[in-house]
């Protein structure tokens, strides 16, 4: 056994049973496979009963394990995707450190929860760091957390995550947050995880999606809100773009079928970023985004195919892998949006994870699908959707 692998390891398990207890136990099982974790990461479906799920779970730990995770729709890991089932991803051994914080009442103050989830990244004392954001999906304005937890890491580590999700019911989102002793069930949380490691971390994101029109500039936003583009009513320019009249604002399911295929991207220095339209309101003519739209900044409407979405979310673990300088991966998370698991279909979702898988060979994958995904390896921007986010461990 060489020296990488006895310092540090990272493993996966998954189960499709109903009972949430077996399913639990099953799962922690075979991510452990018998070993003693510093970290268990527990992406579990909405459709569980979620405390007996995680009793199971904390009961297989073992002591001294840190336990985190949240609700998704559908979960990642070999051979593909599923829903109704649970994923956890354990990794240990004596080259890693691993400290948890959670924030709670995220709602009212987003950014400083953001600072308050990422404070214990400080203690650590490992030359290679990263921060594990995981959020409530229906908290909203996740760039304002994101840009808190920067804040308190700065500019030299690498963030990485995504937000809680309930099969688009958008009724509750729930976070995981404990150890052995206990693990709570939160909402309107942020959950950091500060990791530490003697080898490389990486970050990755990627989104498939390629710009379809003239640049227009955003002369009025607040926040979520785009009030104007081009001088002109956000939501009367947008409606012209994708072809459709007015009475599309009215039908709340009709709009939200016709904007996830229809994003904007916003110019930014590494590409476009992406900003997925949730609503528009006729009375005031503006558009109503999931994350903050910067007044002043150039964007366009974006268009993609099954192939591109499939390619970029390979392409995200590439990413994240080149970060290793050549180390191999250990181990990948993967946050991918649930947007994109609606546009692909049942199908194009087996072929979007076997190509991960395949990028991955035989690094072990777990994953989820989120309401929002969170990368930054440079500069300060950190929020996505439509995207791909990756974290790789060597």
């Amino acid at each position: 056994m060489s020296e990488r692998s006895t310092q540090r390891w990272f493993g996966v398990g998954r189960s499709l049973r109903a009972d949430p207890g077996a399913a639990g136990a099953e799962a922690a099982a075979a991510a452990l496979a018998g070993r003693s974790a510093s970290l268990l990461v527990v992406f579990g479906s909405i459709s569980y009963d979620l405390s007996p799920l995680l009793e199971a779970i904390r009961k297989a730990a073992g002591t001294g394990v840190a336990i985190v995770g949240c609700s998704s729709m559908g979960e990642i890991a070999a051979p593909g995707a599923m829903d109704d089932s649970v994923v956890v991803a354990a990794l240990g051994g004596p080259g890693f450190e691993v400290r948890t914080q959670v924030s709670r009442g995220a709602s009212g103050r987003r950014y400083e929860s953001g600072m308050e989830a990422a404070a214990r990244l400080a203690l650590l004392d490992r030359p290679h760091r990263a921060l594990l954001l995981l959020c409530d999906g229906l908290t909203y304005e996740h760039h304002e957390i994101v840009r808190g937890a920067y804040a308190a890491v700065g500019a030299a580590v690498p963030l990485v995550g995504g937000c809680a999700a309930d099969n688009l019911t958008f009724t509750g989102t729930y976070l995981f947050y404990g150890d052995d002793t206990g693990v709570e069930i939160l909402s309107d949380a942020v959950v950091g995880v500060a990791i530490g490691s003697d080898a490389p971390i990486g970050v990755g994101v990627a989104h498939g999606w390629r710009r379809t029109d003239e640049a227009m500039v955003v002369t009025s936003s607040d926040g979520r809100l785009i009030y104007q583009l081009d001088n002109d009513s956000a939501l009367d320019v947008y409606l012209r773009m994708i072809g459709e009249d007015g009475s599309i604002a009215d039908d709340p399911d009709k709009f939200h079928e016709r904007a996830y295929s229809h994003p904007l991207g916003l110019a930014r220095r590494e590409g476009e970023d992406i900003r997925v339209v949730h609503s528009g309101d006729p009375s005031e003519g503006s558009l109503t985004c999931l994350a903050n739209v910067p007044q002043g900044t150039l964007a366009w409407l974006m268009e993609t195919d099954p192939a591109s979405l499939v390619r970029s979310a390979g392409e995200s673990c590439v990413q994240a892998a080149q970060m290793l300088g050549g180390v191999p991966p250990i181990g990948l998370l993967t946050f991918d949006c649930g947007a994109r698991k609606v546009m692909l279909g049942y199908d194009g979702v087996q072929r979007e994870v076997a190509e991960i898988l395949h990028v991955a060979e035989d690094t072990p994958v777990g994953g989820l699908y989120t309401y929002g995904e969170i990368a930054r390896a440079q500069g300060s921007r950190g929020m996505h959707h439509l995207s791909v986010a990756t974290l790789a461990l060597a």
